[in-house]
């Protein structure tokens, strides 16, 4: 059996960063807290991201982990890269999941659009104006002015443009908001 004192180093950079990946992951997850809350994103879609921000964090945190260890890199580089085309593959023959989730992310971070707004989809085939009730990571759920409800894939809503009619901020809105407690960790 191997001496732990051999390996003083690789415990040591492995405890250091274990401890940086939890301390940033935390200190992300209260940054999209407080940006969800200010930008009035609902609980689930926070969700989302904090999923994604978890697999980023731990995701690298296995690489460099692999790296301490001494793993080879050039055995490591071809394995990432196996892994690398077999998702590629995967993506490229599901196209419309990656683009849905692309999307998503954008709505989410960079689109005025928001949970509670009345749009319409700029869309000459259809007569989409409603109600935002929810934004996932694939679709977007309004309810139209007729009573339907509509999902709409968020890739659609990125190519065909959304007017917002009133904004939840300029009118009346009754919502009620779950309990922050409630969130993911």
């Amino acid at each position: 059996m191997p001496n732990l004192m051999s390996y003083q180093y690789e415990i040591l950079f492995t405890a250091i960063l274990l401890i940086l990946i939890f301390g940033l992951n935390s200190i992300s997850k209260r940054a999209i807290r407080r940006f969800g809350r200010t930008s009035a994103i609902d609980l689930n879609s926070r969700k989302i991201i904090f999923y994604l921000s978890n697999l980023t964090f731990f995701g690298i945190g296995f690489v460099v982990l692999t790296l301490i260890w001494g793993v080879n890199l050039r055995e490591f580089t071809v394995f990432l890269s196996s892994i690398l085309a077999v998702l590629g593959i995967g993506f490229v023959a599901q196209w419309s999941i990656l683009s849905n989730l692309t999307a998503s992310v954008i709505l989410f971070f960079s689109h005025p659009l928001r949970l509670g707004d009345r749009v319409r989809v700029m869309d000459k085939d259809f007569d989409w104006t409603g109600k935002v009730e929810d934004i996932s990571g694939f679709y977007l759920f309004m309810r139209t002015d007729d009573g339907r409800r509509i999902s709409i894939p968020t890739n659609l809503v990125i190519q065909k443009g959304i007017e917002i009619l009133q904004s939840r901020d300029d009118g009346p809105f009754d919502s009620t908001d779950e309990d922050e407690e409630n969130e993911a960790p």
